[in-house]
């Protein structure tokens, strides 16, 4: 799950991300956040504590968008992990 913003992406050169897999996750939120299959093909869960700096060039494209709500529920997890 991309979280930069596309300026910052086309200019670093780099993105950054959380970790989704499609394993259903014993930790709840802050943890993880589930994904409704509106989302993606299948229930999914964003690992919020694994973030990763990846190179845009391993990006092979879209897969999904997530509504502004779903994204900061994202941050407003990050901040509960780090605060």
């Amino acid at each position: 799950m991309i979280l930069s913003h596309d300026v910052f992406n086309e200019r670093s050169g780099t993105v950054i991300a959380m970790a989704v897999t499609s394993q259903p996750q014993q930790a709840g939120f802050p943890l993880t956040l589930e994904l409704g299959s509106e989302e993606l093909s299948e229930p999914s869960w964003v690992k919020i504590s694994q973030v990763r700096t990846l190179a845009t060039s391993r990006i092979e494209g879209l897969i999904a968008t997530l509504p502004d709500e779903q994204l900061g529920r994202l941050v407003e997890g990050l901040d509960e992990i780090i605060s």
